[in-house]
């Protein structure tokens, strides 16, 4: 069962996207990055899989892009527009799962605390700009204070699995996945074993907290 809900923030209307378990026992809440929307493959294959294992998904949409704006806003717009929507995600009275991918991982990871995320799904860190790896964002990643995953393509240009600093987070590599976690034709697995690798690792890992 899925519904859209239309959330004013004080960075303007946010929408979520739910994808409802019938009985479920978590929100897990994921929003985009700077670059798309919720139809990113992996945010669909998480919404499309994790219900039937008792977790509701709840895609976000940020201001910005409800608005039909092309370019995201800066960080701190984009963390505005997170705490908004914070109360709505967390009416169900279940544990909140906070996520995102990219940017939107970013904005998970600095506020999870502070709104009392049960956990951080981080897909697509950008750890760094491409070609940049001195203009780190490990300290976003390593300050979440809850338990944290971090499921990265093993040919990201904002940062491959092994240029991970160590922390308390677990980490995971989706095998020649670049940062939308697309593979080359050229690759020994297919695009759908790559999803694949997403969600049953986010699975493994979500039931984990149960």
């Amino acid at each position: 069962m899925t519904k859209t809900e239309i959330v004013p923030t004080d960075a303007g209307d946010a929408r979520i996207t739910w994808a409802a378990a019938k009985k479920p026992w978590a929100v897990l809440a994921v929003s985009h990055g700077a670059g798309g929307g919720i139809e990113a493959r992996d945010l669909v294959a998480l919404a499309a899989a994790l219900p039937a294992r008792d977790v509701t998904v709840a895609l976000v949409e940020q201001p910005w892009r409800v608005a039909g704006k092309k370019v995201a806003p800066a960080p701190k717009t984009l963390d505005t527009g997170w705490r908004g929507l914070w109360p709505a995600l967390a009416a169900p009275g279940l544990p909140v799962i906070a996520g995102g991918r990219s940017a939107g991982a970013r904005v998970a990871c600095r506020t999870a605390t502070e709104l009392g995320a049960a956990a951080v799904l981080a897909l697509s860190f950008p750890l760094h700009p491409p070609g940049r790896p001195e203009s780190s964002r490990a300290a976003e990643l390593l300050g979440t204070g809850v338990p944290t995953l971090v499921v990265q393509g093993g040919n990201d240009p904002f940062g491959r699995p092994e240029e991970f600093p160590d922390g308390p987070h677990t980490l995971v590599e989706v095998p020649y996945g670049d940062h939308g976690f697309a593979v080359p034709k050229r690759a020994p697995l297919t695009q759908e074993e790559a999803v694949e690798v997403i969600v049953r690792e986010v699975t493994t890992w979500v039931t984990s907290l149960r």
